[in-house]
Parts: C-alpha cells; structure tokens; sequence
C-alpha cells in the first residue's frame, strides 16, 4: 500500500490510466474484428471502407504506445492483404 501522498497520487493515476488504455485497447480490437468479419462476408468495397477507417484507429492507438507500432504494422498488413486476396479470388 502506498504510504506517501505522492505514491497515493500516483496509484490513483495508474488506475485511472489502465481504465484508458484498456478502452483504447478495446477499439483496436473491435476495429481489427470489424475488417475481419467484413472479409469473411465477401464484401470487399465494404472490406476495403471499414479498413480505411481501422487503419485511422490502428495508428492513433500506436502513436499512443499502446500496442507497439510494430504490431500495428502486423496487423495492417496481414488485414490488408486479406482484402487483395479476395480480388485475387474473384
């Protein structure tokens, strides 16, 4: 337990911070869930709409350090091609 007032501060910080970062998380995932689901439908203008605006979210959450930009990259990546594989296959 913290015995100063700084370290109280800063344990209420904390919690208050992971509940933040915990809801950002959670978009990027919705986000990446929501390309996901749109290519499996077969849709790939839908696909290709809901990717544009998860790579706007994907970004935002990496340039907060919130999943490394390394990931975000990954992932990006990987739903991007998803989409120019359904052209391929069309």
């Amino acid at each position: 337990m913290a015995n100063s007032a700084q370290a109280r501060k800063r344990a209420r910080q904390a919690v208050k911070q992971n509940e933040h970062n915990s809801a950002l998380r959670s978009q990027y995932r919705t986000a990446v869930k929501n390309v996901r689901k749109a290519v499996d439908a077969g849709d790939q203008a839908k696909a290709q709409e809901i990717f544009a605006k998860a790579m706007k979210v994907i970004d935002t959450i990496a340039d907060k350090k919130i999943v490394h930009k390394n990931k975000a990259a990954r992932h990006k990546s990987r739903l991007n091609a998803s989409i120019k594989a359904m052209g391929a296959a069309a």
